[in-house]
């Protein structure tokens, strides 16, 4: 399969387009034929080896990820696509299922092929969405998920969302919307 692989930290001409080993499901594990994935400020600042980042931010985030390179050289953190194979204990996806996911530090989006366990966070992409749209979700849902919940906001508090025009404030913004009109009904 192919693959684009980082196999040091720098600029986007860092990625190389390459032939890879296809992955094989584990017991637990579904493997994804990837049809979209994204690329967010996440991937850049980790293939950029957090250059932007405060000294002690970019030592944790080296220890974490690799020293010289990464230790996962096929990056990327969204996925969305159609389940072609599952292990024999996975029970919630069939073959042939449209699926979206955020693949948190276990990367391998920038390729055909990856493997994710059942329990990760994974799920069925809406059938009236494309797969470019369905990648779209997981990483600024989820982000903004976090810090509204960070945030403690309580009922009948009001929330200024500053900036809803990128992945994580539109999110937000939706969120809020929803949680709003959920109070009205």
């Amino acid at each position: 399969m192919r693959a684009a692989v980082c196999m040091r930290y720098g600029p986007p001409e860092v990625l190389q387009l390459r032939e890879v080993e296809k992955p094989f499901p584990r017991d637990d594990e579904v493997l994804i034929k990837i049809h979209a994935t994204t690329v967010n400020s996440s991937d850049c600042f980790i293939r950029s080896a957090v250059r932007s980042a405060p000294l002690a931010t970019q030592v944790l985030m080296r220890l974490a990820l690799g020293i010289t390179r990464p230790r996962k050289p096929i990056l990327g953190l969204v996925v969305a696509g159609g389940v072609e194979e599952t292990g024999k204990a996975v029970r919630r996806f069939r073959v042939g299922d449209r699926v979206y996911a955020f693949t948190k530090f276990h990367f391998g989006a920038y390729a055909q092929y990856t493997c994710l366990r059942e329990t990760s966070i994974i799920a069925s992409a809406p059938s009236n969405v494309t797969h470019e749209e369905a990648a779209a979700i997981p990483f600024g849902g989820l982000l903004a998920l976090h810090y509204l919940r960070k945030s403690n906001i309580r009922s009948g508090e009001q929330v200024l969302i500053y900036g809803a025009s990128g992945a994580v404030g539109t999110s937000a913004l939706n969120a809020s919307l929803d949680h709003a009109s959920e109070g009205t009904r």
